[in-house]
């Protein structure tokens, strides 16, 4: 049995990354190593935390020996995936995709390694073999091949169509443009594996099958695989990586750094330990030491999530000083940080003052609204320069520039931004 292929699947049973998969001691007997891969439609430009789980497995994946490919959906965005949607994608125009393509990279390449060693991460972008097929012979050499029947079956579509919504015959294309990724792959990469997440299942197996139908007029015995992962909720049931203010993206061109560490700080009780299992590296005996504890006793947890997952996703020295604006102490020293979130403020604009509640409001840095703002002050959760403020007629004038040329107001105890005076 294969050490690099056991050892990455021992980490992900551990771990908590499947959900469901093929017969693996088939893959085990027959290769060496996986050569794996995961697709990534270019629907934004880039990733939000939803994306997390898959781009740690693609790690783990390199890490034990393993090969990854990463597919990026050029061609299979143009279509839209149902997977999991009431309604139509937005059609996006190339230019739009190309650029989505470009964000989407940056973060990827914080999580795994494109070189030339053995097990290098191999970049793919399936318009190239999408965009000049000819439909007449692409229906003729393998839509005879799929059965409608059993396309309307998958849940995907299944739940569209329960709920009597519309599925466009665009939408109803994309399992079989998915499931020719897959050959594609197959034949030209030696990719043996598919991952994806448990909404997937239907449309990495018609792949599989695919290859198989395909293969067997060739005098070849196939041997691909399918790993889907759960898809993960928090305790309240909310869907990973969504919260009341928008999602969790994993760069700095959207959330702050600071507020990116706040979010994983703000974990509940009941998901810390599963979440340090799937979105950090730490290992499994000092996690476990972790699981006895209990209320606030866990928050030192809760902050090994919020330094470990920071440090992948932003580097050690931004997750550093993330954790270090969060501690209470800031508020009587305060310091010059990328981490916290910030806006310039003229200071001439300071001679009459401005209304405190207003630069909370500035560029939406801690509320979308004056009332939100207003609120905040009256429910005595507002301060300055940590001294709470609770008249919300309160003037902020050059008196309360710090000596560094900056003021910090908070929204609570955890949400803090700096104002930057020029």
């Amino acid at each position: 049995m294969n050490n690099s292929i056991k050892d990455f699947l021992d980490i992900l049973s551990a771990r908590g990354f499947i959900h469901q998969t093929t017969n693996l001691e088939d893959l085990q007997k027959k290769y060496k190593n996986i050569i794996g891969y995961t697709g990534f439609d270019c629907t934004a430009d880039c990733l939000h935390v939803g994306s997390l789980l898959q781009l740690m497995l693609l790690r783990w994946l390199q890490k034990t020996d393993n090969k990854p490919i990463v597919l990026m959906g050029g061609g299979t965005t143009k279509i839209g995936d149902p997977s999991g949607k009431d309604e139509t994608r937005k059609i996006l125009d190339e230019a739009t995709i190309n650029n989505n393509l470009e964000g989407i990279k940056e973060v990827i390449l914080k999580f795994i390694n494109f070189d030339n060693s053995s097990n290098g991460a191999t970049l793919v972008n399936n318009s190239v073999w999408l965009d000049d097929i000819n439909y007449i012979d692409f229906l003729r050499n393998f839509g005879r091949h799929f059965s409608v029947n059993r396309m309307l079956s998958f849940e995907s579509v299944k739940t569209r169509l329960d709920r009597e919504q519309n599925l466009s015959f665009l939408e109803f294309n994309y399992m079989i443009t998915q499931a020719y990724d897959y050959y594609y792959l197959n034949k030209n990469l030696n990719c043996n594996v598919q991952f994806g997440g448990s909404d997937q299942w239907g449309n990495i197996i018609n792949g599989i099958e695919l290859i198989k139908k395909t293969s067997s007029s060739e005098n070849k015995t196939p041997n691909v695989h399918a790993i889907t992962s759960p898809l993960i909720t928090t305790s309240n049931g909310q869907k990973m990586g969504k919260t009341s203010n928008g999602a969790i993206w994993l760069s700095e061109k959207y959330i702050s750094v600071f507020d990116f560490w706040q979010f994983w700080r703000n974990t509940t009780d009941e998901d810390v330990i599963k979440f340090l299992k799937l979105f950090t590296e730490i290992e499994l005996k000092e996690i476990n030491k972790l699981e006895k504890l209990k209320g606030e006793e866990l928050n030192d947890s809760k902050i090994l999530l919020a330094n470990s997952v920071t440090e992948i996703v932003h580097g050690a020295e931004k997750a550093n000083l993330a954790s270090k604006s969060s501690d209470p102490l800031l508020t009587n020293n305060l310091e010059v940080n990328d981490s916290l979130p910030s806006v310039g403020v003229k200071l001439n604009l300071l001679e009459n003052g401005i209304p405190f509640y207003k630069v909370f409001t500035l560029e939406n840095i801690l509320c979308k609204s004056n009332s939100e703002a207003r609120r905040l002050i009256q429910q005595g959760g507002a301060k300055l320069n940590g001294i709470k403020i609770s008249d919300i007629n309160y003037l902020i004038t050059k008196n309360d520039i710090q000596e560094n040329k900056l003021i910090l107001i908070s929204a609570g105890t955890k949400r803090h931004a700096i104002l930057k005076i020029n």
